[in-house]
């Protein structure tokens, strides 16, 4: 089966709004990646690198994670992304 991706070829709609609140809490990809995974969350920084540059799926699983982290809601994530792109 075929995977669904955005307009533009991207494969998660969270990347550029990731990299906006990681930067926002001053937390380096790799801090990032400790604090999920000692939330739980087996998420290293490679998977962070990968899911920044739209070079991967993010599942429902590990946006939770990234939120409970960050402690915003997922439409946070996914409403800014239509802030910057009317």
């Amino acid at each position: 089966m075929a995977k669904i991706l955005s307009k533009d070829g991207q494969k998660n709609l969270i990347g550029s709004q990731l990299v906006e609140l990681r930067k926002n809490f001053s937390l380096s990809q790799r801090d990032l990646a400790d604090k999920l995974q000692l939330a739980g969350y087996n998420l290293d920084k490679n998977v962070i690198t990968r899911i920044e540059n739209y070079q991967r799926f993010v599942t429902d699983i590990e946006l939770k994670g990234i939120c409970e982290v960050l402690k915003v809601s997922s439409d946070v994530l996914i409403d800014m992304q239509n802030k910057s792109n009317p």
